[in-house]
């Protein structure tokens, strides 16, 4: 069995995920890497994770990387450092059963999957804080233009040209700034309600668009603004993991 441990190993306590003591486990889980997706259709290559709520966790066609990002709640997967090489090109399918029969949330999901990937993987990491050049998102003169959310389902989508949101944090566009821009975005607005966001840009990348930049967009229409400067950025610092899971 390959097993691949980071250059930090050896300077930093590695933690156990972050479980509670008598967090309960999958009942049965079985855990596998899909050795033929290249052979099939592209449609059955498409990334699937049961709804939140299903009575199965079931996921396919993903990468370590984004089950740490989804197990561990991170911000976005660059947070995620030392990754071995086979990271984001090896793909799993989980099948995994609460005990007890009952469907949980993605919330209430996340304990047993972080669980799932020590036992299976035998991951184990640690966290520390880097500073990056990225961007602080604060409020702009004259204050926030937000509207307060208004009781519309919890919802965000992100477009080239567009983002849509509703009962959501000021936290969820610092993401959605962050995947646009390639930077990392940190909130410090200090805002704790949530809203209902809608913004208007021109793609990143265009130079013909009647749309106003991402820039622009976030103070006239926000009345937010991005501040480019030095920001602390916690990391899930991966110092052993094990490419094949154990068997089920």
């Amino acid at each position: 069995m390959a097993v691949w441990a980071g250059a930090f190993g050896a300077q930093a306590q590695s933690q156990a995920p972050d479980t509670a003591a008598n967090a309960p486990g999958f009942e049965v889980a079985s855990v596998r890497i899909m050795q033929d997706r290249d052979k099939l259709p592209m449609a059955q290559q498409m990334y699937y994770m049961s709804p939140s709520g299903a009575a199965q966790f079931t996921v396919r066609n993903e990468t370590l990387t984004n089950l740490i990002y989804f197990a561990f709640n991170l911000d976005n997967t660059d947070q995620i450092a030392a990754m071995p090489a086979w990271f984001n090109s090896t793909y799993y399918e989980i099948a995994a059963k609460p005990e007890g029969d009952v469907g949980l949330s993605y919330d209430q999901l996340r304990p047993l999957l972080q669980q799932l990937l020590q036992e299976r993987f035998h991951l184990a990491y640690h966290r520390e804080t880097r500073n990056f050049k990225g961007y602080a998102l604060v409020m702009a003169k004259g204050g926030p233009k937000l509207t307060r959310a208004k009781g519309a389902a919890s919802h965000a989508y992100l477009m080239t040209d567009r983002f849509d949101a509703a009962d959501e944090p000021v936290g969820v566009v610092a993401f959605m700034l962050a995947a646009l821009l390639r930077e990392h975005v940190v909130d410090k607005t200090g805002l704790k309600e949530k809203y209902d966001i809608t913004l208007n840009f021109a793609p990143v990348d265009a130079t013909d668009s009647p749309l106003p930049s991402l820039f622009t967009a976030v103070e006239e229409q926000l009345g937010l603004k991005l501040v480019s400067q030095t920001v602390p950025v916690q990391m899930f610092v991966i110092d052993q993991v094990d490419r094949v899971p154990t068997e089920n």
